[in-house]
């Protein structure tokens, strides 16, 4: 009777071990499927440029550039003031990150104000 209930035990252990990993493999599986849609429907629809201005995303929103030469991942700009910067920058141009070439963003795009100027270097 032992070693029924040993192997009753040992098979429901087994049992429950597979499911999960089954419901593991079957998850990564969607999250695969929904990245590879997300970055389908993300190339459909991304803006590189709007009536010759170069589009980008600052911090996770997108803008329009008009000045010398082209924008960089990574580099520093200067975002016009919004309600929201004046709350939490005070009033006046507020700076930002390029995060992402091009935008998704269909509405309209605030222009950026300008590079931002080089930090000062410290000297020790």
């Amino acid at each position: 009777m032992e070693a029924y209930q040993k192997g009753l035990e040992t098979g429901w252990a087994q049992e429950r071990d597979w499911s999960q990993r089954a419901a593991t493999a079957q998850i990564e599986r969607l999250e695969r499927q929904i990245r590879t849609l997300r970055d389908e429907l993300d190339a459909k629809s991304r803006r590189f440029q709007i009536d010759g201005d170069q589009v980008v995303t600052v911090d996770g929103y997108g803008y329009r550039w008009k000045g010398p030469g082209t924008l960089e991942v990574g580099d520093r700009v200067l975002l016009p003031e919004n309600y929201v910067s004046a709350l939490r920058h005070g009033p006046g141009p507020f700076p930002g990150t390029v995060t992402e070439l091009g935008t998704t963003y269909t509405g309209p795009l605030s222009t950026i104000v300008s590079r931002a100027p080089a930090a000062p270097r410290q000297s020790s």
